[in-house]
């Protein structure tokens, strides 16, 4: 089993130990060493019997149950206990197996997005009116926070660290400009009351209208006979993905734009699957503890029967990815733009409560594996065009690889209409969700 980024670099617990965190945003209040405890022992029981290898891949669960018992025994605070159970949890290198600590009284906007784009990591949008607006900009290399190198392999880890396990009253960044200058910077991020949601931990907060609806799909008409549908999150229903197929029958070509799609549920997999398919589709064999299950689409007989592109990135994961491989398996169509995550498991989350906190774990209870006989975890899709926006897109706002996909299929579109199509909407921070 391949090293994951936490246990290459160094131990999560040691990784919290030198980022600082001030008396202001820690809410640690006493450390009570028994619940840290509790809280072990309730998570790995549920990993021991949920996981969908009863081998734990190779994993050795009662000697790293022995040795995080050893950790919590010396551990200082909850939040390097709480590291230590996170990284127990890492040893497993999945993508979906990951502790859900107990919820915290605030949560912090850093006024920032990153992404992966090749093998780069840049900033992508910047929130008006923060402390990041005034010192980073869109198309800003990030070459470094908290003197971790942001890459493929720990992006989701640096999230998950910043925004799940250790919420930083400030972040050190080292970026370099598009005219070549360094910086060596340090952001104050904004605090807000309330529990924070975060795609670490897969917490889509819908709680308002308006934050549903900037998850719900939406589709524009291009000339040449071309529809872009922009799909944000794989959760939904058959009414909504009818929508999507009763606009999409009106054209001769679909270009889906899956970036920065998470993923969803299996059933939104299926229901989408089916509306772009004239036969049944036999989406991936789930492998767990109880043997293998093959997940069909059933195709809908008004299906779209068009030509198809997909758009995927690097923030392109879990069915999303599914679906983009689906696309590529079946000969569907072209999927263009950047190679995927690879982080597809099926998973469920088992949640403790108790009287002093509740706390959760996510499992991944199947291995999805493909028609090809192939997994995505870890691999992702690799598109059959690749296309990535440059450093000069993301400062000046243009999306060249929608305009190109939009060439393809036959219509005109700029790099710049291309960006206004669907403009980056910051949530209101009780709907924080990173993207």
């Amino acid at each position: 089993m391949a090293a994951s980024f936490i246990c290459r670099q160094i131990a999560i617990a040691a990784i919290f130990a030198g980022w600082a965190l001030s008396n202001a945003a820690a809410q640690d209040l006493s450390f009570k060493r028994e619940q840290a405890e509790l809280i072990l022992e309730e998570v790995a029981d549920k990993v021991a019997k949920h996981y969908y290898d009863p081998k734990l891949d190779g994993v050795d669960w009662n000697a790293k149950l022995a040795e995080t018992r050893k950790k919590i025994e010396v551990a200082t605070s909850r939040n390097l206990a709480f590291a230590d159970i996170a990284a127990m949890l890492d040893s497993l290198n999945d993508s979906h197996t990951f502790f859900i600590p107990p919820p915290r009284s605030f949560g912090l906007d850093y006024g920032w997005r990153i992404q992966t784009i090749g093998e780069q990591c840049f900033v992508t949008h910047v929130r008006p009116e923060t402390d990041a607006a005034i010192k980073i900009h869109p198309g800003d290399e990030v070459l470094s926070i908290n003197d971790y190198k942001p890459a493929r392999t720990n992006i989701v880890r640096i999230d998950y660290i910043l925004n799940a396990l250790r919420p930083q009253s400030k972040v050190a960044m080292t970026v370099r400009s598009i005219a070549g200058e360094e910086r060596h910077l340090e952001i104050l991020p904004k605090m807000f009351p309330g529990e924070l949601g975060h795609p670490s931990t897969g917490d889509w907060r819908m709680a308002t209208e308006r934050a549903y609806d900037r998850f719900r799909p939406r589709v524009i008409a291009l000339d040449g006979d071309v529809l872009v549908a922009k799909i944000p999150l794989f959760q939904f229903g058959e009414d909504e993905w009818d929508k999507v197929l009763g606009d999409a029958r009106k054209h001769k070509s679909v270009i889906l734009d899956l970036r920065g799609n998470p993923g969803g549920s299996l059933d939104s997999l299926s229901l989408l699957v089916s509306r772009f398919f004239d036969h049944d589709v036999n989406m991936a064999d789930a492998v767990s503890r109880d043997g293998t299950k093959p997940l069909h689409a059933k195709s809908d007989r008004h299906a779209f029967s068009g030509k198809l592109t997909v758009l995927v990135d690097s923030g392109t994961r879990s069915t999303a990815e599914m679906f983009a491989r689906i696309v590529q398996l079946e000969k569907r169509g072209i999927i263009m733009g950047d190679r995927t995550l690879g982080m597809v498991m099926e998973s469920e989350r088992y949640f403790h409560h108790s009287v002093d906190t509740v706390f959760g774990v996510s499992v991944s209870v199947a291995n999805l594996i493909m028609s090809d006989g192939r997994s995505l975890e870890h691999i992702g899709v690799i598109p059959d065009e690749l296309a990535l926006p440059t450093a000069d897109d993301i400062a000046n706002n243009k999306d060249s690889v929608l305009a190109h996909a939009a060439e393809v299929a036959g219509a005109k579109l700029s790099p710049k209409d291309a960006a206004e199509l669907f403009p980056y909407e910051w949530p209101e921070p009780y709907q924080f969700v990173g993207h």
